[in-house]
């Protein structure tokens, strides 16, 4: 069933983008996932990967390295969010962005990586850079993320790259109705007058129950009398008309989705009088899954 789900999400993501999708591995050996594609930071979305690690930055796929900028150089003396950072074009389209590594100087990698003077080839699961800490960020590691130049998107890694074992179902910690005023409704109240209300919903996803460290899950449905209602995927990100946007229920700013920080705005839905059943399902990339379901009497 989840492998099945897996080449299904691997399947529809080749189809959209109308060429084969390459073959690539997660870019660090033994680093620790602390945040994830679609995760909600401080009221923005993480659009990438982020390792905590102590050893070298891989490659993900062969590809050609067509940009380098470490820590030595003056212009890195800027302030940048990447810190020190390369590119590499991986072929069809797809441009992967490795960053906020350490200092090159400290562990350059195989000689006939020269970060000063791309192009160069790089091979699949060659050493680029060392783990570290630069840009904006306290953590030892390093952040990933991956770019389609031909839709102009930034595309979940898990996409593409096979998931990273997940053992464990996403938790839905919080769910809460916020009416056309924007007065949140409590969670233990059962009577809300007719009308439309946003979905505001509080949901994590770890990659094991003993796991401390939460992160997004792959996508949040919505259903209401049992008819859906919405959903939310954390599958791509893109700009337009200088917005970034995702795609709930057609593309929505990522500004509306993520303001209610931690939370999410799953979108609105009308309650007409009577008895109403608000369902949530949350999924992870493995097809781990869990629901939440709310019974209301509307008056």
């Amino acid at each position: 069933m989840k492998q099945t789900l897996i080449l299904n999400l691997i399947a529809v993501f080749a189809l959209t983008r109308g060429a084969p999708l390459p073959a690539m591995d997660w870019p660090s050996a033994d680093g620790q996932v602390t945040a994830n594609f679609g995760l909600n930071e401080q009221g923005r979305p993480i659009l990438g990967t982020v390792f905590s690690a102590e050893g070298p930055v891989l490659a993900a796929d062969q590809g050609e390295l067509v940009f380098y900028r470490g820590q030595e150089e003056p212009a890195s003396r800027l302030p940048s969010p990447l810190g020190s950072w390369a590119a590499l074009d991986h072929g069809d389209g797809i441009l992967g962005i490795y960053s906020r590594f350490g200092d090159s100087r400290d562990s350059p990698g195989p000689a006939s990586v020269s970060p000063q003077a791309p192009p160069v080839q790089v091979r699949r699961g060659e050493a680029i850079a060392a783990a570290g800490r630069s840009g904006w960020t306290t953590q030892q590691g390093f952040y990933f993320t991956l770019f389609d130049r031909r839709e102009r998107r930034w595309v979940n890694p898990s996409l593409i790259i096979a998931p990273l074992g997940d053992s464990s179902p996403p938790q839905i910690l919080l769910v809460q109705l916020r009416n056309t005023g924007g007065q949140l409704i409590p969670p233990g109240q059962t009577r809300i007058g007719q009308g439309l209300y946003s979905i505001i919903a509080t949901v994590t996803d770890t990659l094991s129950r003993a796991s401390p460290v939460r992160l997004a899950p792959h996508r949040i449905m919505v259903s209401l009398n049992g008819a859906e209602a919405g959903s939310l995927n954390f599958e791509t990100y893109s700009a337009r008309n200088g917005t970034l946007v995702l795609n709930r229920d057609g593309l929505t700013p990522v500004s509306t989705v993520y303001a209610p920080y931690p939370a999410f705005d799953l979108g609105e839905a009308w309650f007409t009088r009577g008895q109403a059943t608000l369902e949530l399902i949350a999924r992870d990339v493995m097809g781990n899954e869990t629901s939440s379901i709310r019974r209301l009497e509307v008056e």
